[in-house]
């Protein structure tokens, strides 16, 4: 498959620059893949599609203010550091911007608090910086650092905290798994009283997630790894869930790669990297419901929907949400694929 077999026009004025402004009264647009039908709904009506045969899985992760501005020790030149990945105690994988200005041994300061040296140099704008400090990193970054918005919002966040789920829970993401940003702590407790059990993951969103396709066969593409949890707990009720033929519903494309990279005849619990790249052709293995946005044109996360549901229908979809006027990317409306 071309990566152009995934493309579709969007007028500018549909990217959602803001979030809605109750988290639950975004749109929800319901597709039945079996049926091939189309519902217009609002997020809240979720309930009306889960039963007690469902299983909800979020992604438990929070987002760090990853983004940090600093200044080349030598030349006090600008450099942008979004932090990816921290790979051991200090040692972070990072985009870096422009990257060719850093080489190995360059120092990156961004205030008297915090220093990053450059120790390797790997492909596509990404370095290795070894972070040296007093005190608490975290503490460090929300002083420091900036959410990690993406480039096409260019309105300023007023409200970090909606660039976070309101169940956020273990830090490490480099951007949210903006499908959760919908649910209100309100929507949850009905969910769990109409007898639907939660079970969180964690997985880590870094360039695996978000990193654009620049192959035209999409099979060339390298997806990177990212780092995702299983508990014990959430291994343990998944497998039970199997067994009692539950529907496992996935909230967030993060969720569902999280599930498929780690089932292996059960779930297993532990910590691993995943570099799992779903487009059509993949057979699932567990999941067979999902709760998601409206994805980039061209973007491996397109390509996952269009493997859940089917590329056809899904680009008639995504005509029929333009034409809508349905909000798009992270702080857009939803949709509900069953």
């Amino acid at each position: 498959m071309k990566v152009n077999d995934f493309d579709f026009a969007l007028p500018k004025e549909l990217i959602a620059q803001h979030p809605s402004e109750k988290r639950d009264h975004s749109r929800l647009m319901v597709l039945d893949k079996e049926n091939q039908t189309i519902e217009h709904r609002h997020f809240y009506d979720i309930l009306d599609y889960l039963t007690k045969d469902d299983v909800l899985v979020l992604n438990n992760t929070k987002v760090i203010p990853a983004r940090l501005m600093g200044v080349k020790e030598e030349t006090d030149a600008l450099i942008e550091v979004l932090l990816l990945k921290e790979l051991e105690p200090n040692l972070w994988e990072a985009m870096t911007k422009p990257a060719k200005r850093v080489k190995v041994g360059t120092n990156i300061l961004f205030s008297n608090l915090l220093r990053a040296e450059c120790v390797g140099i790997k492909e596509e704008g990404i370095r290795l910086f070894k972070m040296h400090y007093e005190g608490l990193f975290i503490e460090i970054l929300e002083q420091l650092g900036t959410m990690p918005l993406p480039p096409y919002i260019t309105e300023k966040l007023t409200d970090k905290d909606r660039y976070q789920t309101v169940y956020a829970e273990t830090l490490g993401s480099a951007a949210a798994p903006t499908a959760g940003l919908h649910f209100t702590k309100d929507l949850l407790r009905k969910i769990e009283e109409k007898g639907i059990e939660i079970i969180p993951i964690t997985l880590h969103v870094g360039l695996g997630t978000f990193k654009p396709v620049q192959t035209e066969d999409i099979t060339a593409h390298h997806m990177h790894e990212e780092t995702y949890t299983m508990s014990e707990r959430s291994a343990k009720r998944l497998n039970l869930a199997l067994e009692k033929k539950k529907n496992i519903v996935c909230v967030g494309t993060t969720s569902i790669r999280t599930l498929e990279s780690n089932f292996n005849e059960r779930f297993i619990p532990g910590t691993f990297d995943t570099s799992i790249f779903i487009y059509p052709g993949y057979q699932f293995k567990v999941v067979n419901k999902l709760i998601t946005n409206f994805h980039l044109p061209k973007s491996t996360l397109i390509m996952l929907v269009s493997a859940l549901a089917g590329r056809t229908f899904i680009l008639g979809a995504y005509h029929e949400a333009v034409k809508e006027k349905y909000r798009f990317f992270s702080f857009g409306d939803a949709m509900l694929i069953k």
